[in-house]
């Protein structure tokens, strides 16, 4: 069936009154100094635990004399750098560094805002409607599936800290055996959260895709300059998405613009995935101690990373 001249027009409109809805024809995406492509580059580096120029390439539709320019411009000015991987060390992987960080989380919090405000003035029931209908948009176009919701970070809702509380108890209980003397461990810590709450010191990001929440981190106020990282947790199913390292530089990024000159944290050993982000993000040992909590003998790690 061929297509009308009416629905072309239409399409053609439609993308016409979003690209300068979301100012895509700007020099420069969100007033930063990159580009759409540099944008969605710079994303996607930072959501990926191991990505590649090949793969970036591929799935993105770029050229690769294109992307290989963007990317050494990105090295140039110490926004990326590469490793080689341990399985295949003839492949480099990506990630970004403390600068590629601190501008990716610039670039998504300016997103988020932007967005937040074209919604702010719809109904509960229009953004409903709305969200319903970007998703069709999305599958007619994109192919027969369903494309994967995004995983978004927002602030605590009323109910948000129950839930934390009872995954924290669920999962490390089935992941590393602890006993019930843990949960209200967590209770306590996030009911100080909530009594004490500086909105502008402190901060909690719940993680969501559609209506499941994925996973959490705080941002407790210790001192005038000391800030505290608290109760990080990934869900199962998001593991190896990247959203652990999101987390974790969404936390770092909002101490930083807070002035906290330093932020601190304690966790145990045994933690493995946990400890390897810390250390990614700059973290160091400070000290350990053996002990015995939630029926387990532990070694009890503190973390500190200048700011």
């Amino acid at each position: 069936m061929s297509v009308s001249e009416p629905e072309t027009a239409a399409v053609r409109r439609f993308t016409r009154f979003y690209t300068r809805q979301i100012g895509l024809l700007n020099d420069g995406l969100l007033k930063s100094p990159y580009s759409l492509a540099e944008s969605r580059v710079l994303y996607e580096i930072a959501n990926r635990d191991a990505v590649t120029a090949s793969d970036l390439g591929r799935e993105l539709g770029l050229d690769a004399g294109y992307l290989s320019r963007m990317l050494r411009g990105f090295q140039d000015k110490g926004l990326i750098a590469r490793s080689p991987s341990k399985s295949d060390a003839r492949r480099q992987l990506l990630r970004l560094t403390e600068a590629g960080r601190a501008a990716f989380a610039g670039l998504d919090r300016s997103s988020a805002e932007q967005v937040e405000a074209m919604l702010a003035p719809l109904s509960a029931g229009d953004r409903k409607r709305l969200v319903s209908a970007m998703a069709t948009i999305e599958r007619l176009l994109g192919g027969t599936e369903r494309p994967a919701e995004p995983i978004v970070l927002r602030p605590q809702r009323p109910g948000d800290m129950g839930w934390v509380v009872h995954r924290h108890g669920v999962l490390y209980a089935e992941e590393y055996g602890w006993d019930g003397t843990f949960e209200p461990m967590v209770a306590d810590i996030v009911a100080a959260f909530i009594r004490n709450f500086d909105p502008k010191r402190e901060r909690c990001w719940i993680a969501e895709r559609g209506d499941d929440i994925l996973g959490s981190i705080f941002l407790v106020r210790e001192s005038d300059t000391v800030a505290k990282l608290r109760m990080l947790y990934v869900e199962p199913e998001a593991r190896g998405t990247g959203l652990g390292r999101r987390l974790v530089s969404e936390c770092l990024a909002f101490a930083r613009a807070c002035g906290y000159a330093k932020v601190v944290l304690w966790t145990n050993d045994c933690l493995d995935a946990a400890r390897r982000l810390y250390q990614d993000e700059g973290f160091a040992l400070v000290k350990e101690e053996k002990h015995h909590s939630f029926g387990k003998d532990l070694v009890g790690q503190y973390w500190e990373l200048e700011l």
